[in-house]
């Protein structure tokens, strides 16, 4: 269990922060940025929550609860650190990436199929979705970038490209199934 006794520790303020396996870095490094790219996803989702209920809220609490999790793996560059030690590195694992294509194809099973880009927007819900499914994608990118210079857990690269989808899947059922979506008219405003 994490106990936090005391919030404000002093030891960033020369700019550095800590990783999860001890060692100092700069807090602009490419793994603290992708890992605070991941915080500020869940925070954003936090906002969606506030619009869903029933099943969607329980998914998005779930996502969240995934989010820690992948937070954690990004902030612990020892990925040859033995599982079966005494406080092993957490991991994103394959089963977490499978649920939520498994998640995504029911979805759209009850979808019409696209035939037009639609714009971010509809619903209170869809619009939240769709700045996660941006943020998303900016954690992928991050995260992508740190794995060309240091090692990372490919099934964090995974879960992330299939996090961005299903968000994306998700703000149309928010959107009515996607008959509310707002569809997007090449050179309407010419």
């Amino acid at each position: 269990m994490v106990v936090l006794s005391k919030i404000y520790t002093r030891t960033g303020d020369k700019g550095e922060t800590a990783l999860g396996n001890g060692a100092r870095v700069a807090k602009h490094s490419p793994r603290v940025e992708a890992y605070g790219t991941v915080d500020e996803l869940n925070s954003t989702l936090g906002v969606a929550r506030l619009h869903a209920t029933g099943d969607a809220e329980s998914a998005l609490s779930r996502i969240q609860n995934d989010l820690f999790d992948l937070g954690a793996d990004l902030c612990n560059p020892d990925l040859d650190k033995d599982a079966t030690a005494e406080y092993p590195p957490l991991r994103m694992v394959a089963e977490q990436v499978t649920r939520l294509e498994t998640e995504i194809d029911a979805m759209n099973a009850r979808l019409t199929p696209l035939r037009s880009f639609i714009l971010p927007g509809g619903s209170a819900l869809a619009a939240h979705l769709h700045v996660c499914r941006t943020v998303a994608r900016r954690a992928e990118r991050l995260t992508v970038e740190l794995a060309g210079v240091e090692a990372v857990n490919a099934e964090a690269i995974r879960y992330l490209n299939r996090l961005s989808d299903w968000f994306f899947v998700a703000a149309r059922i928010a959107n009515d199934d996607g008959r509310s979506d707002v569809l997007w008219v090449p050179g309407a405003n010419r």
